[in-house]
């Protein structure tokens, strides 16, 4: 086994080309962001995983009922644009805004080292989510982001190989972890344009 961030596809292995993001090399990506919040420990986190995993299928099955349509994340939502529902784009939607706050909380987590896990989460919900929901959503946000595990400890697990062998040095889980968290930035961002063009 090895430490968590090599047993997913990194988003810094997910295809982008001038046609778009490959979309099944992206879901598979989007799934290690599941898997990561089983290391925060908390079943505060588990709306969040929830919503996650719901967003994956919808892209999922459109990608799998339109293959040809649907190689790319822009050609997906480009084809199904013409359709009535759009199962598919506002699934895609909701997921790169959870995939954007986990992406802004673990930036700041890594910008700033003194800082608790639950404060890097706080502000990145701030700034990302937050306005999307309602009071009481905001109120379930608020208890998971309390729940938050010590720092030290999320990248202990994070840096941890489950079959037992020796951590990776701290120097290189940042190196990996700061490559994933860059491409995915990068992959938002470009679909974000996507998405409101």
């Amino acid at each position: 086994m090895a430490p968590y961030l090599e047993t997913v596809k990194s988003f810094a292995d997910v295809t982008v080309t001038d046609a778009g993001v490959d979309t099944l090399e992206f879901l598979q990506a989007a799934e290690g962001v599941v898997g990561l919040f089983d290391l925060l420990g908390s079943a505060a986190f588990t709306a969040v995983q929830s919503d996650l995993k719901g967003n994956i299928a919808k892209v999922r099955a459109r990608y799998n009922a339109a293959p040809a349509l649907s190689a790319t994340l822009t050609e997906l939502v480009k084809n199904e644009a013409s359709e009535k529902k759009r199962t598919a784009t506002e699934g895609l939607m909701w997921l790169l805004r959870g995939l954007t706050f986990t992406c802004k909380a673990l930036k700041n987590a890594q910008a700033n080292a003194t800082e608790e896990l639950s404060v890097a989460f706080s502000k990145a919900y701030e700034a990302t989510l937050k306005k999307y929901h309602n009071f009481i959503v905001k109120n379930a946000f608020a208890l998971a982001m309390k729940a938050c595990p010590y720092r030290a400890d999320f990248y202990a697990k994070l840096a941890a190989d489950p079959a037992g062998g020796a951590p990776v040095p701290t120097d290189r889980l940042n190196e990996e972890l700061n490559k994933w968290l860059d491409a995915l930035d990068g992959i938002v961002n470009r679909m974000k344009d996507v998405m409101e063009g």
